[in-house]
């Protein structure tokens, strides 16, 4: 099969080959995305809020640059997991607009996803906070410093 094609679900090879435009089209369907998520998703709002307070945290604080970036990068997972919930979610109800058991526990899935990421945000916040980690005495040492 030459690079660049697919099987289709149904068996017959397309062409999978990407310009510009098909990369530009992506970007504006993402970004509709998320104000889409911004516009109908409390919890994302919040989610959002929670990680645009969290961010400058994760810079100032006395880490190196690995620790902020794996500090950040836990705070947009929870986005990710969101989004991603959101998604689950909206595809259900439009499925089976009616209550169903397997409905309710496809939903409940996606929300304990999106609690293991907070989870996991707290394990690494607190695991690169430490203070057996010198964070704190750099802490104390710039407050020191600075007043």
């Amino acid at each position: 099969m030459p690079s660049g094609t697919t099987i289709s679900a149904g068996g017959n090879a397309e062409n999978k080959t990407r310009d510009v435009r098909n990369f530009v089209a992506s970007i504006r369907f993402a970004v509709e995305g998320f104000f889409a998520a911004l516009k109908h998703e409390p919890s994302f709002r919040e989610d959002l809020l929670f990680v645009i307070l969290l961010v400058p945290f994760a810079i100032i604080l006395p880490v190196n640059a690995v620790s902020t970036a794996v500090m950040i990068a836990a705070l947009i997972l929870i986005m990710i997991v969101e989004l991603l919930n959101s998604a689950i979610e909206w595809t259900i109800d439009y499925l089976r607009p009616e209550i169903h058991p397997l409905a309710k526990r496809v939903k409940d899935m996606a929300s304990a996803a999106v609690f293991l990421s907070y989870i996991n945000a707290i394990i690494v916040w607190v695991i690169l906070l430490w203070p057996s980690n010198a964070v704190w005495r750099r802490i104390s040492d710039w407050f020191v410093s600075t007043g």
